[in-house]
């Protein structure tokens, strides 16, 4: 069963500083808001993408959008009043609702909220009130227990027309659709949030998820490498994919699906630091459905079983070796479509060209080769 996914993004971010909406700040070379955008499109059970947001600031989000589709829905003064906007436009019998300034859900959480539905009308990723709480007034400090409490997070789902019912009902405005929700009688089943699942709320707040984005990790968590090669061989032809960028010259590389040996290298790379086997398991060239299937699928599956086993790609290195084509000119469109696929700051991606001095097949133009090494964190 598909579902949609509400973005609402039509606060004022007054906290996050003046100026800019902090959902269209820049965090680590891109708006805050697409790596919403991009974390739903990459889901196959996403089908619809709803953005709430305010007036004016239409084109801002399509310039978060980098090709996914989405309905764009001007949002209103409070959450709710965005939230009942984005709602009418639902044709899923399941919806998520999330944070646009919650850049960094996992695949996890929302695989957690997608069971949680079979079960429950509504559910809420959450997180254990750890620290020592009290109320403060004119009287003084009162203590107060957090026993029982919990940090609710977003994405929240919800079977669709059972919040809409809750949303017909509602005659007032809430902080969440939990609140709401509850207000109607609707029963919402809590699954595990993760911390790193944050909402960017204060100035500080950009720079800690920079620092994730980066592969910051907690000191418990564990460094992983995996390497991956692959090899296709060079015919005549109108062009050849590598690293997710088709290249126009008189080659191409033959092979049962796109041929791309540079994601085909990355893509066992990231299987082998998830202990995941390699490529072969998944997609075998055996399987007509893979015949001429682009890359960049296969590297999105690797990342989103390997998220699911609690490996997460920090670092991408890549080597191209061949004599032709010329890699130079497109390393940094090479880059970009690597990072966009795993998720990652460019930065985090590098790619190398090199040749065997005319030696071997590589050297002769018979075929081309690609090594990579991705650095995972386990969690």
């Amino acid at each position: 069963m598909g579902y949609s996914a509400c973005i609402v993004a039509a606060g004022r971010g007054t906290r996050a500083g003046a100026g800019t909406p902090k959902q269209f700040r820049n965090l680590a070379g891109r708006p805050v808001l697409s790596y919403s955008i991009n974390r739903f499109a990459q889901d196959p059970a996403c089908t619809q993408i709803i953005i709430a947001h305010a007036p004016r600031q239409a084109e801002a989000v399509r310039a978060c959008l980098n090709g996914a589709e989405a309905v764009l829905v001007e949002g209103g003064e409070t959450r709710t009043q965005s939230v009942r906007n984005a709602l009418a436009h639902v044709s899923h019998e399941q919806v998520l609702i999330h944070d646009a300034a919650r850049p960094l859900v996992s695949d996890a959480v929302i695989a957690r909220l997608r069971a949680a539905l079979d079960s429950a009308p509504g559910a809420a990723p959450a997180l254990p009130v750890a620290d020592a709480l009290a109320l403060s007034d004119d009287a003084g400090v009162t203590p107060v227990s957090r026993e029982g409490l919990y940090r609710l997070q977003t994405p929240q789902a919800f079977q669709t027309q059972l919040l809409r019912e809750a949303f017909q009902a509602a005659s007032t405005d809430y902080p969440d659709e939990v609140s709401l929700a509850r207000a109607s009688g609707l029963n919402v089943m809590l699954t595990q949030g993760e911390e790193r699942n944050f909402k960017v709320t204060y100035p500080d707040d950009f720079e800690r998820a920079e620092q994730a984005l980066a592969g910051g990790a907690s000191p418990a968590a564990l460094t992983v490498t995996g390497m991956g090669y692959d090899v296709h061989r060079m015919a005549a032809g109108d062009g050849v994919h590598l690293c997710g960028v088709f290249i126009e010259c008189p080659y191409r590389l033959i092979g049962h699906s796109d041929a791309d040996a540079g994601l085909h290298a990355i893509t066992d790379a990231l299987l082998g630091a998830a202990g995941l086997g390699d490529i072969g398991d998944h997609f075998p060239p055996s399987d007509d459905q893979w015949k001429g299937a682009d890359s960049a699928m296969f590297l999105a599956h690797a990342a989103k079983i390997a998220a699911e086993a609690g490996a997460r790609a920090v670092h991408v290195d890549v080597t191209l070796i061949c004599e032709r084509p010329k890699i130079g000119p497109h390393k940094a469109a090479m880059k970009s479509r690597v990072a966009e696929i795993l998720d990652l700051d460019p930065r985090r991606v590098n790619i190398k060209a090199t040749t065997t001095e005319k030696l071997g097949f590589t050297g002769r133009g018979e075929g081309l080769a690609a090594e990579a090494i991705v650095t995972a964190v386990l969690s």
